[in-house]
């Protein structure tokens, strides 16, 4: 077989003139660019997961409004613009703008604004960033004699790592909400506004007087706007994936489900295609290795602190659940939360799986095995331990043993690990061990773990589906192995699963609470 050579891929490359001139691989979006520039609103707003390429989207935005019709040769958009208008782009990033004091805010403003005065060749004085960016539109317009573009990337950032406060994020919000003021005052000398976050303006209050905004972050025809929608994978992407099934010993068709497993199952809207997280496509496909590329490039810190909070347990959402149409606009506020909900979807861990039209009510769940595995690991200090390579080992050891049939010996590796290890705190109640357990096992990647599952007389507390065996588990705390098997014989818990073409094995686990491990347990098949 001859070897496939891969193209070049724009790993980490935000700049759309630059994947257009020097090669790089670009997924056409464009005739949607199209359409949201000349049949959608003159305000938008797009809310995206972090990585998910809101950055390349503005710049492509920006080359458009500018005419620049050789960046766009051989793409859909050539077929349905025909006179490529010029028009002067205000285009700034709030990217850098992160970790900043209020008068390091305002500089870091007039610093923006002094770098797109100098594109028009405009000096100005003013050092209040509103009445400052209300004299560049007036004056670009004037200048120009055609109405101004303004793009904003990451409009949210100064604000993201102080939404959770209550400390700095009154101040910080009263600039940002000064700031964006003149884009509804200076309305009529505005061709295009868009601007791109994470977190949903409303949320923030920035923008309670610019009530023009439409937000379009869950629109059926935006939906595939940013990320890479299963049939660009397989059209556009075609020879990317024969590149990679060639590196990592796969048939194409191997390929594209290893692929889907891992990257796949992101919907932003109720009709919304099958959408690839776009960051670890390409980093898979470029490096010839399947891996947990978006997860590792930024850590769920935060989330965890607040699902300690809110007393949220990872199964909560890790087996999905339902939510209102109205829970996405829920105060994301540290002082005003009441639901995880808005920020567990709008930062990328659980996404829409379903829609139901009727009730106007999604259901959400963890959209791929890279965020399932990744979430779970970092987990696991809260519900066990900090030390990574002592998790690592066990659960290695773990799965060597299921994979013999030994569950033995896969709960000795448990009790040994849970017996050595420094415990975390609040851990004297059953529903924490169910929660430990359930993380654990998650973390066998080729194992099913579900926990609470119902039967016609009771709940099982975590059913672990293997290639060959359903394992029921039962656990008790500061009691006995055989106090939880007599509960799955007389709950009867077998012959709900009685068809499910697998050997049933239940399981009996005692933890006790002093020791922070594992007891006794009984295993006896069905």
């Amino acid at each position: 077989m001859n070897k496939i050579t891969r193209r070049r891929l724009p790993v980490g490359i935000q700049s759309f003139k630059k994947i257009r001139e020097e090669r790089y691989l670009y997924v056409d979006k464009s005739d949607i660019v199209w359409d949201l520039a000349n049949n959608g609103n003159q305000n938008n707003y797009l809310s995206r997961p972090r990585r998910f390429g809101k950055s390349v989207l503005v710049d492509t935005l920006q080359a458009y409004f500018e005419g620049k019709k050789e960046l766009f040769k051989g793409l859909a958009i050539e077929k349905l613009e025909k006179e490529w208008t010029e028009y002067p782009v205000l285009h700034f990033s709030m990217a850098s703008g992160k970790h900043l004091e209020k008068n390091e805010l305002q500089k870091y403003l007039l610093f923006i604004l002094e770098k797109n005065e100098r594109v028009f060749g405009i000096q100005s004085d003013l050092q209040a960033p509103n009445l400052r960016l209300a004299n560049l539109i007036a004056t670009v317009y004037q200048k120009t004699g055609k109405q101004v573009v303004v793009l904003i990337d990451e409009y949210d950032a100064p604000l993201l790592d102080v939404v959770h406060e209550n400390s700095s994020l009154e101040a910080l919000r009263n600039v940002m909400r000064n700031f964006y003021s003149p884009l509804k005052d200076y309305e009529p000398y505005l061709r295009f506004v868009f601007l791109t976050g994470i977190t949903k303006f409303s949320q923030l209050s920035i923008f309670s007087e610019l009530n023009n905004i439409t937000n379009i972050s869950m629109d059926d025809e935006y939906a595939g706007i940013c990320g890479i929608t299963k049939e660009e994978l397989l059209t556009q992407m075609s020879e990317d994936i024969d590149a990679l099934g060639e590196k990592i010993g796969k048939t194409r068709e191997e390929t594209i489900t290893a692929l889907k497993d891992y990257y796949d199952g992101y919907h932003f809207s109720g009709e919304s295609p099958d959408i690839f997280n776009p960051f670890s496509l390409l980093n898979a496909m470029s490096k010839g290795k399947l891996d947990y590329y978006w997860f590792t490039s930024g850590t769920p810190t935060y989330l965890i602190n607040m699902m300690k909070k809110f007393d949220t347990a990872y199964t909560d959402f890790a087996e999905g659940m339902e939510a209102d149409a109205s829970d996405f606009d829920a105060p994301t506020d540290a002082d005003l939360m009441t639901t995880l909900t808005p920020l567990l979807y709008q930062s990328g861990y659980i996404t829409i799986k379903g829609y139901d039209k009727e009730y106007d009510s999604y259901f959400l769940g963890i959209p791929n095995k890279e965020v399932r595995l990744g979430l779970t690991k970092a987990l696991i200090p809260y519900y066990v331990t900090s030390n990574t390579v002592a998790t690592n080992n066990t659960i290695r050891n773990m799965a060597r043993a299921l994979n013999k049939e030994d569950l033995d010996l896969a709960l000795q590796h448990l009790q040994t690990f849970l017996g050595t290890v420094p415990y975390c705190d609040n851990t004297d109640y059953e529903g924490h061990y169910q929660q430990m357990l359930f993380v654990i096992f998650s973390l066998l990647s080729a194992y099913m773990a579900d926990v609470e599952v119902r039967t016609p007389k009771g709940r099982v507390d975590m059913v672990l589906r293997s290639k060959t065996h359903l394992y029921l588990f039962e656990l008790k705390l500061n009691k006995s192995a055989n106090v939880a098997m007599k509960q799955i014989n007389l709950k009867e818990y077998p012959k709900r699963f009685a068809l499910c073409g697998l050997p049933v094995v239940k399981v009996g686990v005692n933890f006790d609470m002093e020791k922070h491990t594992i007891t006794d347990w009984k295993v006896e098949e069905e």
